[in-house]
């Protein structure tokens, strides 16, 4: 049984996970934590598909997401983007919840499981 795991600079996590042809990423959040729940669900997603393309994975082989978003409010907002990023087809298993975060400036983060694009 091989797990690789990269993105280890943090003793408490590495960045991805990858065992039996599942990846695994970390939560990822925005880049810029003084932007509005548009801009911080854009760039966050953007760090997913940088992540999983460094994995050998991509947005359409993404099994399960769950979303965190710190009040329900920013639902529908968050939604708009995200699914314009989800490609039609291709809509993961997924939860949205709302949830208390790790910094009170952050209003979104997301935690997703992704298989291998496996060759052939």
């Amino acid at each position: 049984m091989t797990i690789t795991r990269l993105g280890t600079e943090r003793r408490r996590m590495s960045k991805i996970v990858i065992h039996n042809d599942t990846v695994y990423l970390c939560g990822q959040v925005c880049k810029d934590a003084n932007a509005d729940i548009k801009q911080q669900t854009q760039t966050m997603l953007d760090k997913v598909d940088a992540l999983l393309e460094e994995a050998g994975s991509d947005r359409r082989h993404i099994l399960s997401a769950t979303v965190y978003v710190r009040d329900m409010k920013d639902f529908a907002a968050m939604n708009e983007v995200w699914d314009a990023w989800v490609i039609e087809g291709y809509s993961p298993a997924r939860a949205c919840v709302e949830a208390r975060m790790a910094r009170p400036e952050l209003l979104v983060e997301v935690s997703i499981i992704a298989a291998l694009i496996k060759d052939g």
